[in-house]
């Protein structure tokens, strides 16, 4: 495998999906397929076996869901970036998926095209989301009363810089380090800095988690 490339190892209980999700991913030169699972405990143990960069991952499998597999691969040593990829967008879902660390949440009606940018995407430590996903984490953490986290978060945002603060903003937003270096006039090293300052003031594993911290904050 080029150094340069992205491995994925796919997670789906359907052969079909996961043969559909291979034909797409190998039609980018950059991304390398490198195994595949058919239910979490089958995702945790290839990865341990194989460590891919990205761990493709659906949420409701026999053996272990994907919300219970994505936690456990996120507490292993140096784990993979978990891209959940899935039919369902209730909020139960997508915020179980996220607080269990996953780095993004895409339906399986996106185009082909954009599962590969999103593989890419999370493993350079970036947040991808469907349009759809967005809204709904959107207004979920939007209301108090429908999230008790709200409190927590804004004692996290509060124990930040004011430079520190602007960039977790920028990060809910969605941008990358590039950009926010770029609107920010800083380096991107000096970005990447705040985030993992931002990361540990506000104990998130990702900028997944950052985000969310944002929006509940602003409830």
């Amino acid at each position: 495998m080029d150094v340069t490339s992205t491995s994925v190892l796919l997670v789906d209980d359907d052969p079909m999906v996961r043969n559909g999700l291979r034909m797409v991913l190998r039609a980018d030169p950059g991304i390398v397929v490198t195994g595949e699972a058919g239910n979490g405990r089958q995702a945790i143990d290839q990865t341990r076996e194989l460590r891919p960069d990205v761990v493709l991952m659906d949420l409701q499998m026999p053996v272990m869901d994907g919300v219970a597999a994505t936690r456990e691969l996120r507490r292993l040593p140096d784990p993979p970036a978990v891209l959940v990829l899935t039919t369902f967008h209730l909020d139960t879902y997508i915020v179980d998926a996220l607080a269990a660390g996953a780095a993004g949440y895409l339906l399986k009606d996106i185009p082909p095209t954009e599962i590969a940018r999103a593989v890419q995407l999370a493993a350079a430590g970036e947040s991808v989301f469907s349009a759809t996903v967005t809204q709904r984490l959107v207004q979920r953490v939007a209301n108090p009363a429908a999230d008790p986290a709200t409190r927590a978060a804004r004692d996290a945002l509060a124990s930040l810089t004011e430079r520190e603060r602007e960039v977790a903003e920028a990060v809910a937003a969605g941008k990358s380090n590039a950009t926010i270096a770029s609107e920010m006039f800083m380096s991107e090293a000096t970005v990447k800095t705040h985030v993992s300052r931002i990361l540990t003031k506000t104990k998130s594993q990702n900028r997944v988690q950052v985000a969310l911290a944002v929006y509940r904050s602003r409830a």
